[in-house]
């Protein structure tokens, strides 16, 4: 479901031709019929039905269970063409430097080992979705409260690949009764245990997905998938939070002993954080933070608060919605991308180094990990429910729209699960 009050996507796309083509007295009626044939023409056009009705949310903003028309911005009909909007994209910084404006676009200034400045580069603001900063960084005050305007999210990550923090741009589609039954949700342990049970159930799910992918490929993991699909029958009989932590503990380290049967060279030996012992687990490490950004940055982009959570414990200054969120899509995002990077021997011993016991990429390393991370994120399946094709990207924001539907009573949440 796209928006509270619309069955399906469809329905929502036929209203909008509706309104846009009709000519009763609605206030989505255009007064030029040259327009209303524009907004048909593009629909119809659009290699993605979200993608066509991007431009069209520019005027539009959605407030609880309907539809609010912006009337202090100018009105779609003004011109016989949509206006352009370039694709957005994500942005790594792994030079130290600093960050600065010209006009309306961000100039990054790397600067050596030796602090001598580097020749700038220059990126437009309108195809900057947000940055990962893998490097000092130096910028002003200013600088923030442009990009705040802009809703560009920084997150920042530290020498060892920790997630140390985000700025996080003020929210510019927060609805207060969202917000409240988000609360109403988490405070209810009824109501919070149907939708920690929920993330649960997707995660154990995808991870048997992914488990039976690499058996149909002559992997030996059969006992490992009678073990998961047998922990797996112990969600719905949780009763706690707590317990439900548990079994989602239990799903994933019998999960995890699946990896040294999937991969060829590289092995995992048992899940090992804060340090990584071993290569593989540093990837893991390091992917499942990309995995907790990405989301964080899909959660900003909708209505739910990412502080209020259902399966991790809402705690100071952390965003946890993004958490509960990223269980679900891990199996399918960092892990495959591991074991494509791993097998492929796109990434070797060589790209990694050990500092004091800490195992982890280095800068080349990084970047080849990134470049199939972006890769797997763009790519896109037939959604069964929309009839067209979306990327895994996407896929993350419409369980967050699922997820707002659930909140307001409109459509009982189900988790994503891999069919395929």
């Amino acid at each position: 479901m796209f928006v509270p009050g619309f069955v399906s996507l469809d329905d929502y796309q036929d209203y909008i031709r509706t309104k846009m083509t009709g000519r009763i007295n609605d206030p989505l009626n255009p007064k030029e019929t040259g327009c209303a044939m524009d907004v048909h023409n593009h629909l119809a056009q659009a290699k993605d039905y979200l993608g066509g009705l991007r431009c069209l949310l520019d005027y539009l903003s959605i407030w609880g269970t309907g539809l609010a028309i912006q009337r202090d911005i100018q009105s779609p009909c003004s011109s016989n063409k949509f206006p352009y909007r370039p694709m957005k994209k994500t942005y790594y910084l792994f030079n130290p430097g600093r960050l600065s404006r010209k006009d309306n676009t961000l100039k990054f200034t790397p600067v050596d080992e030796e602090g001598t400045e580097l020749m700038p580069k220059y990126i437009p603001i309108e195809s900057v979705s947000d940055l990962y900063v893998f490097g000092s960084l130096d910028a002003n005050s200013s600088m923030y409260n442009f990009l705040g305007k802009r809703q560009v999210n920084v997150h920042f990550f530290d020498y060892y690949e920790h997630y140390t923090g985000s700025f996080y741009a003020k929210e510019y589609l927060l609805a207060g009764k969202l917000q409240v039954s988000q609360s109403q949700h988490y405070l209810s342990a009824k109501k919070r245990m149907v939708l920690a049970r929920s993330f649960v159930a997707g995660a154990s799910s995808n991870m048997l997905r992914i488990l039976k992918y690499y058996q149909n490929r002559g992997k030996e993991l059969g006992e490992i998938i009678d073990k998961v699909e047998y922990l797996q029958g112990e969600i719905q009989s949780a009763m706690a939070v707590d317990e439900l932590m548990g079994i989602e503990g239990n799903i994933r380290q019998v999960y995890y002993d699946g990896f040294d049967v999937v991969l060829s060279d590289l092995k995992m030996e048992g899940r090992s954080k804060q340090p990584p012992k071993n290569e593989v687990n540093s990837l893991i490490s390091f992917g499942n933070m990309l995995c907790y950004t990405i989301c964080l940055d899909q959660v900003y982009h909708t209505q739910l608060n990412p502080t209020i959570s259902f399966l991790h414990e809402p705690g100071t200054r952390r965003f946890s919605l993004a958490l509960d969120l990223a269980e679900v899509f891990k199996p399918l995002l960092v892990d495959r991308t591991v074991f494509s990077v791993l097998n492929k021997q796109q990434l070797t011993a060589h790209d990694f180094h050990d500092s004091t016991g800490r195992i982890t990429l280095k800068e080349a390393g990084k970047k080849k990990f990134l470049r199939s991370w972006e890769e797997r994120l763009g790519q896109t399946i037939k959604h069964r429910s929309l009839g067209r094709h979306v990327s895994y990207k996407h896929l993350i924001k419409l369980e967050c729209y699922k997820l707002c539907n659930h909140l307001i009573g409109t459509q009982e949440y189900q988790p994503f699960k891999a069919w395929w």
